[in-house]
């Protein structure tokens, strides 16, 4: 089933998916309900008008759930990733599991100071008066999760979606099938049903849920589908927070021999560690100097095998590529004479088991196809360069990445890379590890994305910050009103300039009034 999509709708009288499930015999279960119902959204509109989900209690309540929902079936989401993915229970863990908990407990940690009201400063002319920034939830928002990591990048975003207040409807990928049935199955168990639901289904669907008005989209995956849903999205002028990808570059300067095993597992482990490299933030090239790059071919082959195996057969401790689409479009970058002739290890395939060997290709053409779309699997391009400076022409030659790494000590050399390249994020000397830090906003810039979670910034991106101003009745500024004079002009300006001693003065008479225009 891992390669067959959900079929389209045919019933004119449903039009929405609310549970898919796929049982022990392979056939898929489908329950519908009736688009007369759509104006009212299984009920979550209703809850968020009600205020339902805008207490603190509720928010903490609806986060422990999720704690308890991770930790009771943490046993049934291993099986579910390695279904899908072939994910080991360490790797899930750390790219999964591990990282939904984290979140959830920064946010019960912190929930009660993000809702807080903020303080905001006012004029001393506005005297007596008061100020505050109010966080208030947007309403009910939709969820797209990612296949890749399919509870995480699910999930996580929910704890922000929870944290600020809103009611909430989560659509996972079909194309990670037992994950997406697992979190239909067990979110209405341990979750408020009138504020959060699942849809699940294939495209068709995801297009009947973009046709509605929501408060705020949320969305993981590829600049194409993103195209989609900021397109979607304008019809209602509806916010959105798009997390797609790129090619991330890894910038390889000098090093010595004692730095040399490190980079090389933040390397090997930054490419091939996270689903075999179909990760967003995952590196896709590499850029080093042109002397460096046989040195660095034989370390990184030498990682490689201690770190998955030699043997195509037999690979450890390392994902499948998630389809037969997927993969057939991946062997198709390395079917070009040019680009199959800069192999320099791997490039062995297993068909029967999706699988693709950890590949090093030096130098392949750089307008073929593997070097002009990003990559997302286990094939690692290593482009040299004359000296490493190039480097930064070569990355803003490209549409702006979702993170850039590089691993070097010199300060020159990366203070060219803030202040001259552009990207969502930038890593020095280590890989992927920005993405796991919740004081860190994650998100990317042009064609990567835009908008970011993790942290404070997922409770802020399903928040408004609401101005909200109060004012006596005593102390009237009357120069604010009409008739127009020359002395509420001085006022004014001087108002605008804060100069309180020069408004003292024009009060009292002792202030040479502007002449104003109008009276020349």
């Amino acid at each position: 089933m891992r390669d067959q999509s959900i079929p389209a709708n045919k019933n004119k009288n449903c039009a929405f998916i609310t549970k898919c499930s796929i049982t022990k015999s392979g056939t898929i279960s489908l329950s519908f309900f009736s688009a007369s119902e759509m104006e009212d959204f299984l009920g979550l509109r209703r809850a968020f008008r009600a205020g339902k989900t805008r207490g603190i209690e509720w928010r903490m309540g609806q986060l422990r759930a999720l704690l308890k929902l991770v930790a009771e079936n943490e046993a049934r989401f291993f099986e579910a990733l390695e279904q899908d993915l072939g994910k080991h229970p360490v790797e899930a863990y750390r790219d999964e599991i591990g990282v939904i908990k984290k979140s959830a407990d920064h946010a019960l940690l912190n929930i009660k100071k993000w809702m807080a009201p903020k303080k905001g400063n006012l004029p001393l002319l506005l005297f007596p008066a008061r100020a505050e920034v109010l966080p208030e939830p947007l309403g009910t928002v939709l969820i797209f999760g990612s296949w890749n990591f399919p509870i995480s990048l699910t999930l996580d975003p929910l704890v922000g979606a929870i944290s600020a207040g809103n009611t909430v409807v989560v659509k996972p990928s079909e194309l990670a099938p037992a994950c997406s049935s697992l979190i239909c199955q067990t979110i209405p168990l341990y979750l408020d049903r009138e504020a959060i639901r699942v849809v699940e289904g294939g495209s068709d669907v995801a297009d009947k849920l973009l046709q509605q008005q929501w408060d705020k989209i949320f969305f993981t995956g590829s600049p194409r589908v993103g195209r989609i849903i900021m397109a979607a999205a304008a019809k209602h002028l509806t916010p959105v927070t798009l997390e797609l990808g790129g090619k991330c570059p890894v910038i390889l300067d000098s090093f010595t021999e004692s730095d040399l095993k490190v980079v090389m597992k933040r390397i090997v482990g930054g490419k091939w560690g996270p689903c075999a490299g179909q990760a967003c933030i995952g590196i896709d090239y590499l850029l080093v100097q042109q002397k460096q790059a046989p040195h660095l071919i034989e370390s990184l082959k030498a990682c490689i095998k201690k770190f998955y195996g030699d043997n195509v057969k037999s690979l450890q401790s390392i994902c499948r590529i998630v389809n037969k689409n997927h993969f057939d479009r991946l062997c198709s970058l390395l079917e070009e004479p040019s680009v199959a002739a800069s192999v320099v290890y791997g490039g062995s395939l297993d068909r029967e088991n999706l699988v693709i060997e950890p590949t090093i290709l030096l130098d392949p053409p750089v307008d073929s196809p593997i070097m002009t779309d990003e990559i997302f699997g286990p094939l690692l391009p290593i482009i040299t360069l004359d000296k490493i400076e190039d480097s930064i022409d070569f990355i803003n030659a490209r549409p702006k990445p979702l993170a850039l790494y590089a691993f070097t000590h010199n300060n020159k050399l990366k203070d060219q890379i803030l202040q001259e390249t552009s990207s969502g994020s930038v890593t020095f000397n280590d890989t992927m590890i920005q993405f796991i830090c919740d004081s860190l906003p994650f998100g990317g810039v042009g064609q990567s994305g835009f908008g970011r979670y993790h942290g404070k910034y997922s409770f802020d991106t399903f928040s408004h910050e609401k101005a909200v101003l109060h004012r006596s009745f005593y102390l009237e500024l009357e120069p604010r009103y009409p008739p127009w004079n020359d002395f509420k002009l001085e006022f004014i300006r001087l108002a605008y300039n804060f100069e309180y001693v020069g408004l003292l003065l024009l009060l009292l008479g002792l202030r040479r009034r502007y002449t104003s225009s109008r009276g020349h």
